[in-house]
Parts: C-alpha cells; structure tokens; sequence
C-alpha cells in the first residue's frame, strides 16, 4: 500500500495549517520516533518527511500525506 517513494513532494494538515515537504525515509517496521514507537509495516507505512520551509522532520501515515506536484 506505499503510495509514497522518497523525493514525493507531500502535503499534511497541521496545528498551524498546511506543511509541505520532501519524502526523505520510509519506514516499514516499528520504530522509535521522538520518544514514542511508531507501528508501521509494508502494508501501513509511516513517512518522514523535511519540511520546505525549516529543518523539521514530520512523521506521517500516508493517509495523512498529500502528493503536489507532478
């Protein structure tokens, strides 16, 4: 079900509003982020994601994640 491939453009809905970013890592068994574990497995993907405007790295579910671009 990986919709996504590392060097998507993506887009996710955040507390402050819309985020855009590039796929740098996809991640398909549990993993360790920010303090939490992330379940994830090549059925149900969890991405990390750089934003274009800072250095911050998002993790998401792809049905959270939106492609733009072509």
């Amino acid at each position: 079900m990986s919709d996504f491939n590392v060097g998507d453009h993506v887009r996710w809905n955040s507390e402050a509003g819309y985020v855009t970013g590039r796929i740098t890592k996809i991640h398909t068994a549990d993993t360790e982020y920010k303090g939490h574990r992330r379940h994830c497995s090549p059925a149900d993907p969890q991405y990390e994601i750089k934003s274009d405007r800072t250095d911050h790295i998002a993790m998401h579910k792809g049905s959270a994640l939106h492609r733009i671009g072509g």
